[in-house]
């Protein structure tokens, strides 16, 4: 049983290392630039992911949200922006590597604005804090991470965008979670330990989920990556 534990963190630690690579091979590649739509950059991103990994399963819908449109958690489907000379813009990606699921986030920032290069240090920031506290407190519930995410964005003089700050990972296709229960989701309304076992008495992973909003100045930042490995 300890090697098959070993076995599931490491192909799912291997499948998220994948998918933050193709984030920075798009800024190497000076994909993340101003004067296309998100649209055309998600395309270029799905084409980009093929040929580095002949990926093309993706098990949610593939995001990348520019200016005002990073205010938006993830259910919501706002009109499809042009990314601007000065901008802030992230993605959400949930690409499937040989049936085992990953789910990252990323924000970038296009040029020098203060605000938007604060506002993307904070969430990285934030993230690892966030995890952190959860190593110090493995059985926590989900909403007991989620009022401390929620706490620590408006210490930081931000608001927290999401109604969630994560939710279950693993082999594809895992327990269905959208639209279910809020045991699936590091949620307010989620009062079970974290570490208590699946349905089959398998050990669960979770994905942290990070995103902070500037609601006046219309700007978000967002990033998400495994929270229990």
């Amino acid at each position: 049983m300890a090697e098959h534990k070993l076995e599931l963190g490491q192909v799912l630690l291997d499948a998220e290392k994948k998918a933050f690579e193709l984030f920075r091979e798009a800024e190497k590649r000076d994909m993340l630039r101003g004067g296309i739509s998100e649209r055309e950059l998600n395309n270029m991103l799905y084409d980009l992911a093929y040929e580095l990994f002949g990926i093309k399963k993706y098990w949610h819908k593939r995001i990348v949200r520019a200016g005002k449109n990073t205010l938006f958690a993830y259910r919501e489907n706002p009109p499809d922006l042009m990314v601007g000379t000065d901008d802030i813009l992230f993605f959400d990606f949930g690409p499937v590597f040989e049936d085992w699921e990953a789910d990252v986030g990323m924000t970038f920032v296009i040029g020098n604005d203060p605000l938007k290069l604060r506002l993307k240090s904070d969430v990285e920031q934030a993230w690892k804090l966030g995890k952190a506290w959860y190593q110090e407190h493995p059985d926590c519930t989900g909403a007991e991470l989620f009022a401390f995410s929620r706490d620590m964005a408006q210490s930081l003089g931000w608001e927290f965008g999401g109604t969630h700050c994560g939710h279950l990972i693993g082999r594809f296709p895992h327990e269905r979670i959208e639209g279910e229960e809020t045991v699936n989701y590091l949620h307010p309304d989620n009062h079970i330990r974290l570490d208590a076992p699946g349905k089959t008495g398998e050990k669960r992973h979770w994905i942290y989920e990070m995103h902070l909003v500037d609601k006046t100045n219309e700007i978000g930042a967002f990033h998400e990556a495994l929270l229990t490995l």
